[in-house]
């Protein structure tokens, strides 16, 4: 596979590529799972979202953000790069945004769960971009 950025231009091995499409997999699968829980308005999601400042009503929008960068991962896989690139990127944005409200109230014993689906966002999105 090449990739041309600018000048250079780069080869990446079928390793990279099969990289990319397992992290993607998972981050497609975790992220079902997330936005099924949020669409459904699972007790501890709203619980969590609250504990956190985010009012009840807010938590179904979230799950509906997370069904569009799943949307866009799916895209990518299908053969529109700049589609997954981009729904990795907001994937990216929207759980540090998760990070950062954790933090803001201190609501630090389940950061591992957002901290979890960031570095899964990141590790799909820098991963597109090589591929």
């Amino acid at each position: 596979m090449e990739r041309t950025a600018g000048a250079a231009r780069v080869e990446w091995g079928t390793g990279v590529f099969i990289a990319y499409v397992v992290v993607t997999v998972v981050t497609i699968a975790a992220n079902v799972a997330a936005a099924a829980l949020d669409l459904v308005e699972a007790r501890f999601v709203v619980a969590n979202a609250t504990e956190v400042g985010l009012p009840r009503w807010s938590v179904r929008p979230l799950g509906a953000v997370k069904v569009v960068g799943i949307a866009g991962l799916v895209l990518g896989l299908l053969g529109a790069p700049l589609v997954g690139e981009a729904a990795a990127a907001g994937l990216v944005l929207f759980y540090v945004g998760a990070v950062a409200a954790h933090v803001r109230v201190r609501v630090l014993y389940n950061l591992y769960f957002a901290g979890s689906f960031l570095a899964l966002a990141v590790a799909s999105l820098v991963l597109a971009l090589m591929v």
